[in-house]
């Protein structure tokens, strides 16, 4: 395992594990609009660099998120809470508060439901994302 920290995170990642993992599963799989549209957003690289930054480190697809929810929305966007699936273990504690960026915010938790990861191997935890995204399907918002 490999030591990275994000923001004040410290995690011990199995990259190759993850990478693994990662290279059979499937796209988010929600065909709501909402997640259609995140879906899109996530194939066209068009989320915040610091989360592309985050996933290429560790070869992660970003159109392969294990959970994707949109809170809310308004004439300035569209607020996602997002999240992958890591093998490793968060060094520093259990589920902290979110690190507010100028992108949205970032965290570390450990989540036992399965949402998009069934069967991930253990030890495991999630890199939790919140960002105003735009809307960029055809459809009516």
């Amino acid at each position: 395992m490999t030591a990275y920290n994000f923001f004040h995170f410290h995690t011990k990642i199995d990259v190759f594990a993850t990478q693994n993992w990662y290279a059979t599963a499937g796209n988010w799989d929600c065909d709501c609009d909402s997640c259609r549209n995140f879906l899109q957003l996530a194939k066209r690289r068009a989320l915040p660099p610091p989360v592309l930054d985050i996933l290429d480190r560790l070869g992660v697809p970003p159109q392969k998120a294990t959970y994707v929810c949109e809170l809310s929305s308004n004439e300035e966007g569209h607020v996602y809470d997002f999240s992958y699936r890591i093998a490793g273990c968060i060094q520093n504690g259990e589920q902290t508060a979110p690190v507010s960026q100028d992108w949205g915010s970032f965290t570390c938790f450990h989540e036992i439901y399965p949402f998009g990861a069934p069967g991930f191997l253990e030890p495991h935890f999630d890199l939790g994302f919140s960002a105003r995204l735009p809307w960029i399907l055809d459809e009516p918002e």
